[in-house]
């Protein structure tokens, strides 16, 4: 499994787990690297911060995207799973210009796959293609 990948899952858990129990970020980062199969590398631990920082410092920003783009769906219609994959991705495609937005959207849905129902991946996709597809048809009039 990719570094960056493993940075998204353990950034999902800690997101989980910080809107569930309302916990702090270090608390849950911790128990997320602590309770892990895995020996976490400096640069997956230093990328899984960097996401849960920046979803959880825009959290705002990046649910007003996600009600605006999740036609009828509210916020806490979402599954606590699909929320914070969409969370996570949104941040990326906002805020990290470093990373392609297709990048970003295979991320989520193979996340949605791993850790959602069976109808979570077109949920996601679904959500983000709205947005990829807006940000498009922003650039073309700019």
């Amino acid at each position: 499994m990719g570094g960056r990948r493993l940075s998204r899952e353990m950034a999902l858990k800690s997101l989980f787990q910080i809107d569930l129990v309302s916990t702090n970020m270090e608390e849950a980062l911790k128990y997320a690297f602590e309770n892990g199969e895995f020996t976490f590398s400096d640069e997956v631990k230093e990328f899984s911060l960097i996401l849960v920082k920046g979803v959880l410092s825009n959290l705002s920003e990046i649910d007003k995207s996600v009600s605006n783009y999740a036609n009828n769906w509210s916020l806490e219609r979402i599954t606590n799973i699909d929320r914070n994959i969409l969370r996570i991705a949104i941040y990326e495609i906002l805020y990290l210009d470093n990373i392609p937005k297709s990048v970003s959207i295979n991320e989520a849905v193979e996340l949605a796959k791993k850790y959602g129902t069976k109808s979570s991946f077109s949920f996601v996709n679904g959500v983000l293609g709205k947005i990829d597809k807006n940000d498009k048809v922003l650039k073309k009039i700019d």
